[in-house]
């Protein structure tokens, strides 16, 4: 932890981004560590239920995009520190209202909060942070996440298994921690002046195209690993609940340690080349999902899959030296528009896939990650404005660098 905090301005941009980067993981890893066990003990779930939970969850993330349109009456960082109180009172709030409506609609105001503030706070990076800077910083606000998911998960593990706390109240604590940060922000930091007046409707430009492919390539492949990488090691591997949790707990470690230093391996080698590695990797790493017979492979596998989704930081970087900086906002709420489409199909899908047999589905997800990297060869080695593919100066008429 102490890399991700090191020369930073107390009172700074950088120092404000990251506080609230770590308040949203204290609020949302414990919901989602909680969720199956409240759910079928607390409020009779069935996989019905779940599977119809689930896509309410989704729903705020495709609306992403809508967050645009309260910019119009919103500042960006109000907006953004809002939405953090709103996931940490969702979470709160969560284990006291132990039915199936209640759980229902305690979801989709934690989604609410949850789904605008990434939104917002992925905008606020890309439009304060140099990007010369930029994914040494990304880097760090990787692990500053990671290392609050590490606090949540280890404090759950002690309250629930040591202190026999009830759910409810491990809710509460956690999100009660991420509204109190939130309140901090707001009361303790000055209010930015934003450095481009940011634009009030849905911005779709062509130029963008190779951006808004490898955002949709990015969670098509994220769907595999989250829906169905953790499933296989406990369908295929027989690992229990409190073994998937050291796994993820690893997985925490490692990115506090390798994600500001992926951010600088970006920074020096570009965008490109770690786009080319990343999914190098990914084909590597599905392939190995769908041909592993033995639990250790399945670990290894588990744990370089994250390392390597950690170096998406890139597709944002690639982003921020293209974009004009009053697309961003806009930008950003449609980028995860894009992504959570196939949030709501991929699950389902391949979920029948998976019944015929797990290696169709990691095979398709080294598919994804070959169709990737044939695009990621498209990225220039010197991304910018008018500049943002590899033929594009052929095409048309380049702008100054801005």
């Amino acid at each position: 932890m102490p890399s991700v905090l090191t020369n930073i301005d107390w009172r700074s941009r950088e120092t404000l981004l990251i506080l609230m980067a770590i308040a949203m993981p204290l609020s949302f890893y414990t919901w989602m560590a909680l969720l199956n066990n409240f759910a079928i003990e607390e409020a009779d779930f069935d996989s019905v239920r779940m599977g119809f939970l689930q896509s309410l969850r989704e729903v705020p993330g495709f609306l992403s995009f809508t967050a645009v349109f309260l910019l119009i009456y919103f500042r960006e960082q109000p907006f953004a520190l809002f939405s953090l109180l709103v996931l940490g009172i969702g979470t709160a709030i969560t284990g006291f209202f132990p039915t199936v409506v209640g759980l229902y609609l305690t979801t989709v105001l934690m989604s609410i909060g949850f789904h605008y503030y990434e939104t917002l706070h992925q905008s606020l990076a890309l439009q304060w942070t140099n990007k010369k800077t930029a994914p040494e910083f990304f880097g760090r606000i990787a692990s500053a996440k990671s290392f609050a998911a590490v606090i949540s998960l280890a404090l759950i593990y002690f309250a629930l298994e040591v202190g026999n706390v009830e759910l409810k109240w491990v809710y509460l604590a956690a999100g009660g921690v991420t509204a109190l940060i939130a309140f901090y922000c707001w009361v303790a930091f000055p209010k930015f002046e934003a450095k481009e007046e940011q634009s009030k409707k849905i911005v779709l430009r062509s130029r963008y195209w190779l951006w808004y492919v490898l955002v949709f390539m990015s969670g098509a492949r994220r769907q595999i690993f989250v829906v169905f990488a953790g499933f296989l090691m406990v369908e295929k591997f027989g690992f229990s609940a409190a073994e998937i949790t050291l796994m993820s707990l690893a997985n925490m470690v490692a990115t506090i340690y390798l994600a500001p230093k992926i951010g600088r391996l970006i920074g020096r080698f570009g965008e490109r080349r770690a786009l080319i590695l990343e999914y190098t990797g990914l084909i590597l790493v599905f392939t190995g999902y769908a041909l592993a017979s033995q639990a250790w492979m399945g670990v290894a596998l588990y744990i370089l899959d994250h390392v390597f989704f950690a170096m998406a930081i890139a597709i944002k970087t690639y982003f921020q030296k293209i974009a004009d900086p009053k697309d961003i906002a806009s930008s950003s709420g449609v980028s995860f528009t894009i992504s959570h489409i196939v949030a709501i199909v991929i699950p389902a899908a391949f979920g029948f896939l998976y019944l015929m047999s797990s290696s169709y589905v990691f095979y398709a997800g080294a598919a994804m990650a070959a169709v990737s990297l044939i695009f990621s060869f498209m990225v220039p080695h010197d991304p910018r404005s008018g500049n943002e593919t590899t033929w594009a100066q052929a095409l048309v008429k380049p702008v100054p660098a801005e």
